[in-house]
């Protein structure tokens, strides 16, 4: 019997908002080299996150791994939490 893969994508971030039943907005933010003038630019992204035992709090760093579409904008579960 063969052990499966798990291919899916994680990110690190904070969470930004707790105001929704089992949903988290998580910021992830990371660097990265502009192109032409070489130099560090911050990126920032805001993904929606299910959240189901509502655990996580505002300013959280979490993990969140990629899933199945579970409503319209949540794509994303969160799957590891460190309070800071």
């Amino acid at each position: 019997m063969e052990k499966r893969v798990n291919r899916r994508k994680t990110l690190n971030g904070t969470v930004v908002s707790d105001k929704m039943q089992k949903t988290r907005v998580v910021k992830v933010v990371w660097v990265a080299k502009h192109a032409k003038y070489d130099k560090p630019v911050q990126h920032m992204v805001k993904y929606k996150a299910h959240d189901e035992k509502n655990g996580s709090k505002i300013g959280d760093s979490v993990t969140i791994m990629e899933t199945r579409p579970i409503s319209k904008e949540k794509r994303w579960v969160i799957v590891d939490r460190s309070v800071n």
